[in-house]
Protein backbone atom coordinates (compact mmCIF):
# COMPACT_ATOMS: atom_id res chain seq x y z
CA UNK A 1 0.00 0.00 0.00
CA UNK A 2 1.13 3.10 -0.77
CA UNK A 3 1.38 6.49 1.16
CA UNK A 4 -1.02 8.01 -0.58
CA UNK A 5 -3.50 5.45 -0.10
CA UNK A 6 -2.38 5.69 4.10
CA UNK A 7 -3.35 8.81 4.12
CA UNK A 8 -6.67 8.59 2.89
CA UNK A 9 -7.06 6.21 4.81
CA UNK A 10 -6.72 8.98 7.67
CA UNK A 11 -9.77 9.08 9.97
CA UNK A 12 -11.74 12.49 9.68
CA UNK A 13 -10.75 15.38 12.11
CA UNK A 14 -7.20 13.66 11.94
CA UNK A 15 -4.52 15.86 10.08
CA UNK A 16 -2.69 13.67 7.66
CA UNK A 17 0.27 15.93 7.27
CA UNK A 18 2.99 13.92 8.63
CA UNK A 19 4.59 12.84 11.89
CA UNK A 20 2.43 13.89 15.24
CA UNK A 21 5.07 15.39 17.71
CA UNK A 22 5.45 18.11 14.68
CA UNK A 23 1.93 18.97 14.55
CA UNK A 24 1.16 22.00 15.87
CA UNK A 25 -1.44 21.17 18.69
CA UNK A 26 1.12 19.28 20.55
CA UNK A 27 3.24 21.99 20.66
CA UNK A 28 1.58 24.09 24.14
CA UNK A 29 1.77 20.38 26.03
CA UNK A 30 5.22 19.80 25.09
CA UNK A 31 6.53 23.08 25.71
CA UNK A 32 4.67 22.25 28.88
CA UNK A 33 6.30 19.37 29.57
CA UNK A 34 9.57 20.65 28.92
CA UNK A 35 9.55 23.37 31.13
CA UNK A 36 8.39 21.12 34.21
CA UNK A 37 11.12 18.70 33.08
CA UNK A 38 14.07 21.06 32.66
CA UNK A 39 12.76 23.00 36.01
CA UNK A 40 13.01 19.83 37.87
CA UNK A 41 16.22 18.50 36.85
CA UNK A 42 17.69 21.92 36.95
CA UNK A 43 16.15 22.34 40.74
CA UNK A 44 17.61 18.43 41.60
CA UNK A 45 20.93 19.05 39.76
CA UNK A 46 21.48 22.57 41.92
CA UNK A 47 20.06 21.74 45.17
CA UNK A 48 21.58 18.30 45.75
CA UNK A 49 23.68 16.80 43.04
CA UNK A 50 25.80 20.08 42.44
CA UNK A 51 26.42 20.64 46.32
CA UNK A 52 27.35 17.23 46.89
CA UNK A 53 29.93 17.20 43.59
CA UNK A 54 30.80 20.89 44.51
CA UNK A 55 31.79 19.09 48.26
CA UNK A 56 33.81 16.21 47.18
CA UNK A 57 35.87 18.28 44.71
CA UNK A 58 36.17 20.45 47.66
CA UNK A 59 37.41 17.37 50.37
CA UNK A 60 39.67 16.00 47.71
CA UNK A 61 41.24 19.56 46.67
CA UNK A 62 41.40 20.09 51.20
CA UNK A 63 43.10 16.04 51.17
CA UNK A 64 45.65 16.40 47.92
CA UNK A 65 46.83 19.80 49.81
CA UNK A 66 46.97 18.26 53.30
CA UNK A 67 49.25 15.51 51.69
CA UNK A 68 51.28 17.52 50.32
CA UNK A 69 51.93 19.43 53.32
CA UNK A 70 52.22 16.31 55.06
CA UNK A 71 54.88 15.19 52.01
CA UNK A 72 56.74 18.33 52.93
CA UNK A 73 56.78 18.14 56.18
CA UNK A 74 57.92 14.74 56.06
CA UNK A 75 60.32 15.75 53.23
CA UNK A 76 61.71 18.96 55.86
CA UNK A 77 62.05 16.37 58.66
CA UNK A 78 63.97 13.43 56.47
CA UNK A 79 66.84 16.12 55.21
CA UNK A 80 67.09 17.41 58.85
CA UNK A 81 67.79 13.54 59.63
CA UNK A 82 70.01 13.48 57.12
CA UNK A 83 71.56 16.45 58.23
CA UNK A 84 71.70 15.34 61.76
CA UNK A 85 73.38 12.06 60.40
CA UNK A 86 76.03 13.44 58.49
CA UNK A 87 76.42 15.39 61.76
CA UNK A 88 76.72 12.50 63.81
CA UNK A 89 79.11 10.65 61.43
CA UNK A 90 81.13 13.64 61.34
CA UNK A 91 81.41 13.54 65.11
CA UNK A 92 81.61 9.96 65.22
CA UNK A 93 85.03 10.37 62.59
CA UNK A 94 86.31 13.14 64.39
CA UNK A 95 86.40 11.43 67.50
CA UNK A 96 87.81 8.24 65.86
CA UNK A 97 90.99 10.05 64.83
CA UNK A 98 91.55 11.39 68.23
CA UNK A 99 91.51 8.03 69.93
CA UNK A 100 93.56 6.81 67.34
CA UNK A 101 95.59 9.66 67.62
CA UNK A 102 95.70 9.32 71.17
CA UNK A 103 96.19 5.62 70.97
CA UNK A 104 99.28 6.44 68.66
CA UNK A 105 100.66 8.71 71.36
CA UNK A 106 100.50 6.28 73.97
CA UNK A 107 102.05 3.63 72.14
CA UNK A 108 105.02 5.99 71.04
CA UNK A 109 104.99 6.73 74.92
CA UNK A 110 104.97 2.82 75.87
CA UNK A 111 107.93 2.49 73.11
CA UNK A 112 109.75 4.47 74.51
CA UNK A 113 108.97 3.82 77.69
CA UNK A 114 110.64 0.30 77.04
CA UNK A 115 112.83 1.53 74.93
CA UNK A 116 114.43 3.44 77.71
CA UNK A 117 114.24 0.73 79.90
CA UNK A 118 115.72 -1.56 77.43
CA UNK A 119 118.88 0.62 76.86
CA UNK A 120 119.06 0.93 81.07
CA UNK A 121 119.08 -2.67 81.12
CA UNK A 122 121.67 -3.05 78.48
CA UNK A 123 123.47 -0.28 79.99
CA UNK A 124 123.17 -2.19 83.44
CA UNK A 125 124.26 -5.82 81.50
CA UNK A 126 127.51 -3.96 79.59
CA UNK A 127 128.77 -2.64 82.52
CA UNK A 128 128.63 -5.96 84.51
CA UNK A 129 129.69 -7.48 81.27
CA UNK A 130 132.93 -5.15 81.23
CA UNK A 131 133.33 -5.53 84.70
CA UNK A 132 133.46 -9.30 84.67
CA UNK A 133 135.83 -8.77 81.52
CA UNK A 134 138.19 -7.15 83.70
CA UNK A 135 138.15 -9.29 86.07
CA UNK A 136 138.88 -12.12 83.96
CA UNK A 137 141.50 -10.42 82.07
CA UNK A 138 143.21 -9.42 85.63
CA UNK A 139 142.44 -12.75 86.68
CA UNK A 140 144.21 -14.33 82.78
CA UNK A 141 146.79 -11.44 83.49
CA UNK A 142 147.66 -13.06 86.89
CA UNK A 143 148.04 -16.30 85.56
CA UNK A 144 150.01 -15.38 83.07
CA UNK A 145 152.22 -13.93 85.29
CA UNK A 146 152.36 -16.60 87.23
CA UNK A 147 152.37 -18.79 84.24
CA UNK A 148 155.28 -16.86 82.88
CA UNK A 149 157.18 -16.25 86.12
CA UNK A 150 157.31 -20.43 86.30
CA UNK A 151 158.29 -20.87 83.26
CA UNK A 152 160.94 -18.48 83.17
CA UNK A 153 162.01 -20.46 86.54
CA UNK A 154 161.79 -23.84 85.06
CA UNK A 155 163.96 -22.42 81.38
CA UNK A 156 166.70 -20.95 83.93
CA UNK A 157 167.10 -23.91 85.64
CA UNK A 158 167.57 -25.85 82.68
CA UNK A 159 170.35 -23.54 81.74
CA UNK A 160 171.73 -23.92 85.35
CA UNK A 161 171.26 -20.83 86.44
CA UNK A 162 169.19 -20.50 90.12
CA UNK A 163 166.81 -18.04 90.83
CA UNK A 164 164.36 -17.05 93.70
CA UNK A 165 160.81 -17.19 92.80
CA UNK A 166 160.34 -13.27 93.41
CA UNK A 167 163.31 -11.87 91.33
CA UNK A 168 161.47 -14.50 88.51
CA UNK A 169 158.42 -12.50 89.68
CA UNK A 170 159.64 -9.15 89.38
CA UNK A 171 161.43 -9.44 85.89
CA UNK A 172 157.72 -10.77 84.64
CA UNK A 173 156.07 -8.11 85.84
CA UNK A 174 158.56 -5.88 84.69
CA UNK A 175 158.14 -6.89 81.26
CA UNK A 176 154.71 -7.51 80.77
CA UNK A 177 154.48 -3.48 81.76
CA UNK A 178 156.44 -2.14 79.14
CA UNK A 179 154.42 -3.96 76.65
CA UNK A 180 150.79 -3.15 78.08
Amino acid sequence: MSLIAMMADAAPGEDASGFPPFEQWHYPSQLFWLFLTFGGLYLIMSRLVLPRLSNNLERRSDTIADDLDEAAKLNEQAEEAKRELELNLAKARSGARETVAKAEAEMAEEIAAETRRADAELETRLEKAESRIQDLRKEAMDNVENVATEATQAILTKLGVSTKAEDAKAAVTAAIKERV
